[in-house]
């Protein structure tokens, strides 16, 4: 999406050399720190722009500047996982900070309490517009700043989401339904919001009218209305929701249920025609319906509105330049056998020989032995005998027993097939479930 080029406050815009060279010749975190520990001797907003395009280029999704008692620490989040950058002198982490603030559009000279802000990267040799949502906090030594970087790009539509057929297929089916609700559930940075978009895409068609509420609203999406809830507008995911359902949407997608009010009008609203989508914070798929009734929800309106809940958590992908195939030991041969002994043979038949992937690390992984990440996934589908069973106020584990009953594939065992497939380890499984 092209922008002024003159720029506007709000916007920074990188020139065409930073980009180029960038591109060329920054693709790991240690060519990146490199360039940045050459830079630090040049103004204050082109190592800025390095240290963001470098950021892009490495496919990093959050930028950390962290003041400690002499000096600034400058870490990326690359794959989930925090990595040192830098390190820079007080009196430049001052004027950074100034320019942030001053593209993010909050107050410069408040350091007593936290801000939220954003502004946009603006890439004209890539027509390419990465929206930053900005975020500082008091520490001990100085400001904390984190810049969460939203690459247009990252987002995928189904198909590439990497899912196992049978769950590719379940996907498609439930989205395809005219109402009821898919909840998408995990901590923060496991993938939801790139799932729902990842739906949204897939069923986004001119003869249906799809609307969001978020906060913030995280990507734009052609030919969708998106809305973001401002509380301090008196406008909340609650209040919205209830325009939301006056405008005669098809589908609905809520940023987040975070309390009763707005769990009650999604579920009324999934029960009244409209298919829904949200998201809620819990470690599972059945733990979904705990929380439901913990913010206050009863069973006999969450069981008969909900189609499906999904749990999802991201892993490292090996890297494909330093990884080979080893022959399994019997420890792990053991702990794998075990975690997918019930899986039916339909789902996943046992390899005769099993190797597993064992990586190195390298320069294009940045000796890391991981490059890029895919999510692993359960679904809980609420049919008609799940929807008697939850009327009975089961407790969670009791839920988690009937869905592997009724053939649920955990998160761990979606795993353990990704580590059997070369695509990843046991042991980032184990870090994330």
């Amino acid at each position: 999406m092209a922008k002024n080029s003159k720029g506007v406050s709000g916007e920074i815009k990188i020139p065409s050399p930073i980009t180029e060279e960038i591109t060329r010749k920054i693709n790991n975190l240690p060519s990146l720190q490199e360039k940045i520990r050459e830079s630090l001797k040049e103004d204050v907003s082109k190592i800025l722009e390095i240290i963001l395009m470098g950021a892009i280029n490495i496919n990093s999704s959050d930028v950390h500047i962290e003041p400690e008692e002499e000096k600034v620490k400058i870490r990326m989040r690359v794959d989930g996982v925090l990595h040192d950058v830098s390190v820079i002198e007080k009196e430049l982490y001052n004027k950074i900070i100034s320019r942030i603030k001053l593209l993010s559009r909050v107050k410069i000279n408040i350091e007593d309490r936290p801000q939220d802000g954003r502004f946009t990267i603006w890439i004209p040799e890539k027509d390419l517009s990465i929206e930053v949502r900005m975020s500082t906090l008091p520490s001990e030594y100085g400001e904390t700043i984190v810049m969460r970087l939203l690459d247009p790009r990252k987002l995928i539509n189904l198909d590439q989401l990497g899912l196992r057929d049978d769950l590719h297929s379940l996907f498609e089916e439930e989205i395809a339904k005219p109402n009821g609700m898919i909840i998408v559930t995990g901590p923060t940075g496991s993938g939801k919001t790139t799932t729902l978009y990842a739906f949204l895409k897939t069923i986004n068609k001119p003869d249906i009218k799809i609307v969001t509420i978020e906060d913030p609203v995280e990507y734009h999406l052609e030919g969708i209305s998106q809305t973001r809830a401002d509380s301090s507008k008196e406008y909340d995911f609650a209040s919205g929701l209830r325009t939301i359902v006056r405008q005669d949407p098809d589908v609905i997608l809520v940023g987040e249920i975070r309390d009763l009010e707005t769990g009650q009008i999604s579920m009324q609203a999934a029960l009244t025609g409209h298919l829904v989508f949200s998201t809620l914070h819990t470690n599972d798929a059945p733990g979904a319906i705990a929380r439901l009734q913990a913010l206050g929800e009863k069973a006999v309106n969450i069981a008969p509105s909900i189609n499906m809940i999904i749990a999802q958590r991201l892993v490292r992908k090996v890297c494909k330049s330093c990884t080979k195939l080893v022959e399994a030991k019997e420890e792990e041969l053991k702990e794998i056998k075990e975690e997918l002994k019930n899986i039916k043979e339909d789902i996943f038949s046992f390899p005769e020989t099993v190797n597993l992937p064992q990586n190195k690390g390298c320069r294009e992984c940045s000796y890391t032995g991981y490059r890029g990440r895919a999510g692993i996934f359960e679904a809980l589908v609420i049919d008609e005998e799940m929807e008697e069973f939850i009327l009975s106020s089961p407790s969670t584990s009791k839920i988690k027993n009937k869905a592997i009953e009724k053939g649920m594939i955990t998160m761990r065992q979606d795993g353990m097939i990704k580590v059997l497939k070369g695509e990843t380890t046991i042991e980032e499984v184990n870090r994330v479930t």
